[in-house]
């Protein structure tokens, strides 16, 4: 099957596009999720041309990139991290036939069926691909395994200048499954849903490659920031030209909006994330936004609480709130420039389905009726029931602004502190 370039909201002298055909043949028979049954999508052996309009296009932009630029939408988009994987039983059965998730999440096949599986069963208003932010350590010189217990875990951790030469440029042909993966996602999705690309942030990743893998502490890369400073500057500038490349890469193949992880930003105080982690996020969304113009930038960090204006400092798009912030609260110290996800407790998905009906409402009401995308305060958790996810759509897609707000209409007062 052949599938054409995208439409590019990039510069095409900058970006990286490329013809590609891809064996796609996915079982017809139904498979039985639990709470949906759906029949699997054959992909055509019959070339199909894959049309993806500039994002510079609001009239045929999707809900969600209408709601990411601060332009009127009718109600709020909904979509939740880590909508895809181990929650979904239809997850759960296929990773036992494949076990290793380094299989799931670089295998064009399964990771175009993992990341529609949500899509079919809920119609969420955004689809994300199924992947993870270290998928492109490899493809710059940084090689990692994923242990059952461990976890992710890197054996040659980079902490000198020696390290440092391991590293190489970002190799984009060594993740063409994650380009081919967008191309078929944005065809299957049609004009119904926004498709979203990730990265994880450079502080973030690099917590990772001088740790070694997963911290509870992160005592090595934050000494490093006073005993090898420059040796992390270097690492950190590495990863900012690689993940602004790996972001460019993603919406040349499909992606209508990127979210940017800086999942252990929060680990840092609000002094150090400004010398460590802001001006590389700053570096990544100004490039991307010369290169990509049109494309909103989603930016969320665990435990963001004392960091939301400064955030807002980066230039992106969306700010994504944590659940242990107020809505409310977020909206006034970000004003109304900004558009905001969030921010749910997933906890609540555990909940009666009223309980997590009103919650629902008391969030899109904090946040106002422009600018806001429906989602969790974090990733949703292991365990959690089908059909409390089913309904977090099913609510999300019958609230109308018009109505929800007739007897409360924020005031840009309420919204500006």
């Amino acid at each position: 099957m052949s599938l054409s370039s995208p439409t590019s909201a990039c510069s095409s002298s900058r970006c990286y596009s490329s013809g590609l055909s891809l064996p796609i043949g996915f079982r017809s028979s139904p498979i039985n999720v639990g709470l949906v049954s759906y029949p699997r999508r054959r992909h055509s052996n019959s070339p199909r041309k894959l049309i993806v309009a500039s994002s510079s296009s609001s009239d045929s932009d999707p809900l969600l990139v209408k709601a990411a630029k601060g332009q009127p939408v009718s109600r709020p988009p909904a979509w939740m991290m880590r909508q895809a994987g181990r929650y979904m039983s239809v997850y759960k059965k296929l990773a036992q036939k494949h076990p290793s998730f380094r299989e799931r999440s670089e295998n064009t096949d399964l990771i175009v069926e993992i990341s529609l599986q949500p899509w079919e069963a809920f119609k969420p208003d955004g689809v994300i691909i199924f992947s993870d932010i270290l998928t492109p350590l490899p493809a710059f010189g940084v090689p990692f395994d994923i242990e059952e217990v461990r976890g992710p875990v890197i054996q040659s951790p980079i902490r000198t200048e020696d390290d440092l030469k391991k590293l190489h440029p970002i190799d984009l042909d060594k993740l063409r499954f994650v380009g081919d993966s967008l191309k078929i996602l944005r065809r299957e999705v049609g004009g119904n849903a926004t498709v979203l690309g990730f990265v994880g942030a450079p502080w973030t990743i690099a917590t990772y490659i001088v740790e070694g893998g997963t911290t509870r502490t992160y005592t090595v890369i934050k000494s490093m920031c006073h005993t090898a400073p420059d040796v992390l500057r270097g690492l950190l500038s590495h990863l900012t030209k690689a993940i602004t490349e790996y972001v460019v890469y993603q919406v040349e193949h499909g992606a209508h909006c990127i979210q940017i992880f800086d999942s252990w930003g929060g680990q840092l105080t609000p002094e150090m994330w400004e010398r460590w982690s802001k001006p590389y996020i700053e570096e990544i969304i100004h490039a991307v936004k010369r290169r990509c113009p049109d494309t909103p930038i989603v930016f969320y960090i665990n435990g963001n609480g004392g960091l939301l204006e400064r955030m807002k400092g980066t230039g992106a798009d969306v700010i994504g709130l944590d659940w242990t912030v107020d809505m409310a609260d977020g909206r006034r110290r970000l004003g109304s420039d900004v558009s905001v996800q969030g921010n749910v407790d997933p906890a609540f998905l555990f909940s009666p389905l009223p309980a997590l009906t009103e919650e629902i409402q008391r969030v899109v009401k904090s946040a106002g009726p422009k600018g806001h995308i429906l989602n969790l305060g974090h990733g949703v958790l292991v365990g959690t029931p089908e059909e409390a996810v089913a309904h977090f759509f099913e609510t999300a897609r019958s609230l109308d602004y018009k109505t929800f707000f007739q007897n409360h209409v924020p005031a840009e007062s309420e919204l500006v502190a």
